[in-house]
């Protein structure tokens, strides 16, 4: 299952990606908003990285109007690798190298087609472990040292 959430800044753009997840035939839990009222992007970074670190979700998408706002956010729970993506080689790479169990997209500056181009790319890609794992594991030690 993949969670997805959004502020309002990325509200029409977690729109389409659901239908885009579908299609390709992933189960997707809508953490909101789902409605185009402000919010405050910490809330709903925070639902989605706490539904994937809990395991209740294997990877999750996160959109405001930039993207920075909710991957700052979803960074700050332990076990969450949230990567801000603006292109096909860092979506890869973000999984490949980086083993990213959360998407960050810019709903104000990536269109529906090149998000669905990175979720696409994110979804097919794979982790390639090895040095990446030994780089994850130095991760995991700072967040034991830092996220009590």
């Amino acid at each position: 299952m993949i969670v997805i959430g959004s502020d309002h800044g990325g509200l029409n753009l977690k729109s389409a990606l659901k239908s885009y997840l579908a299609r390709r035939g992933f189960e997707v839990n809508d953490a909101g908003t789902n409605n185009s009222d402000s919010v405050d992007y910490p809330d709903f970074g925070l639902k989605v990285a706490e539904t994937v670190s809990s395991g209740t979700a294997d990877k999750g998408i996160l959109i405001c109007g930039t993207g920075i706002g909710m991957s700052i956010a979803a960074n700050k729970v332990s076990g969450i690798r949230a990567a801000l993506v603006t292109d096909v080689f860092m979506a890869r790479m973000a999984k490949e190298h980086n083993n990213a169990n959360i998407l960050v997209l810019g709903g104000r500056v990536l269109d529906e087609q090149k998000a669905c181009d990175l979720v696409g790319a994110w979804l097919d890609a794979t982790f390639e472990g090895g040095r990446h794992q030994n780089r994850l594991d130095k991760i995991s030690e700072i967040e034991k040292k830092y996220c009590k």
